[in-house]
Parts: structure tokens; sequence; C-alpha cells
């Protein structure tokens, strides 16, 4: 059993920043490859980020490269997304999610994960 738990959404002005964060416990603090991941309304999921906690690899998708930042801290289990210069077009629900691969090529491509957190919604306003 284990579990991931974001925190952190909320509504800011465009310009703004926000950090979610997401927190593992049991079993998912095992995981190495973290995403972030965003949903709006009417829209397809999106990933946003990805790390490999074992080399501290990420990247980014093109809508977010050089505004948003994914950290993680072994001692916290937690995983971070620092986001700034926030636009309107980056409302949507967040989501982790997280699991265990290898080699770390394994983790930009993996699509299905075995934890993922209930979301926190992130709201910018123009």
């Amino acid at each position: 059993q284990g579990q991931l738990v974001e925190s952190g959404g909320g509504s800011v002005q465009a310009g703004g920043s926000l950090r979610l964060s997401c927190s593992a416990s049991g079993r998912a603090v095992y995981n190495n490859c973290l995403k972030w991941f965003r949903q709006a309304p009417g829209k397809e999921r999106e990933e946003v980020a990805n790390i490999f906690t074992n080399s501290g690899e990420s990247n980014y998708a093109d809508s977010v490269k050089g505004r948003f930042t994914i950290s993680h801290v072994d001692a916290e289990n937690t995983v971070y997304l620092q986001m700034n210069s926030l636009k309107p077009e980056d409302s949507a629900m967040y989501y982790c999610a997280g699991d265990s691969v290898w080699p770390s090529s394994r983790c930009q491509l993996k699509k299905n994960f075995a934890y993922w957190g209930p979301g926190t919604r992130v709201t910018v306003s123009s």
C-alpha cells in the first residue's frame, strides 16, 4: 500500500507563482519515476514534467519549459513543481504520478503508473 497526495494549488493572477507538492507514503516512497500531469476541462491530460530521482534527470513539456521546475527531496519523500510566470492556459487540475523503473530512459516514456494522487486545482486569472 502507498499513496501520493498533492497540495499547494490555488488561485493566482497571471505572472504569479505557485509551488505544488506531492508527498509519498507507504510503498510509494520507493518510486523513482515521478511525473506531474495536468488536465483542463474538455482537454486531454498533458504531461508537464518528469524526474528520475536516482539521477535527478528531468524533462519538461515545451509549454512549460523555462517556467516550471520539478525537484525531489529524498528526505521528505516529496516531489515539487515550482511554477513561475503562470499563464491563464496553465489553469487545470494537476496530478502527480509515480512508479519504479529502470533504466532512466523508461521514465520519460512511461505512461501508466502504479500511483496517482487525487489532484490539486490551479486557477490562473488574467
